[in-house]
């Protein structure tokens, strides 16, 4: 059976997630895009800082669209949020064109082939 969290309970969660992912007080936190399963990173965002807003329980990314180049050619099947000093904050993100976590203008990516983030959400369970 699922857990259910009340609103002011997955307000917390949410801004402590984001807490973390912004944590760095000098780099700011990357979205790295990857092949399936992340075996390869082929594109990398720079967030801004801060990074994300919080409501209701979902993040949105802030600064969207953001343009990025791809330095490997691939399909991005997976994404991860790391903060400024590397460190995976989130991972498990899917990406897509539409219903997704992630949306790209595309996924099917070419070595320095120019790409943007039009949304990142990331909604409490």
């Amino acid at each position: 059976m699922a857990v259910n969290w009340n609103s002011a309970a997955k307000t917390s969660r949410m801004l402590a997630g984001l807490a973390q992912i912004d944590a760095d007080a000098t780099n700011p936190a990357t979205l790295e895009i990857g092949a399936a399963g992340m075996t390869a990173v082929l594109l990398v965002f720079t967030l801004q800082k801060p990074s994300f807003s919080e409501s209701a329980g979902v993040l949105s990314c802030l600064g969207v669209p953001l343009s990025g180049v791809a330095t490997l050619t691939g399909n991005a099947g997976a994404a991860r949020i790391k903060d400024g000093a590397g460190v995976v904050v989130i991972d498990g993100l899917t990406v897509g064109t539409t219903n997704s976590d992630v949306i790209l203008n595309d996924v099917s990516l070419t070595t320095n082939q120019g790409a943007t983030l039009q949304g990142l959400t990331i909604t409490h369970a």
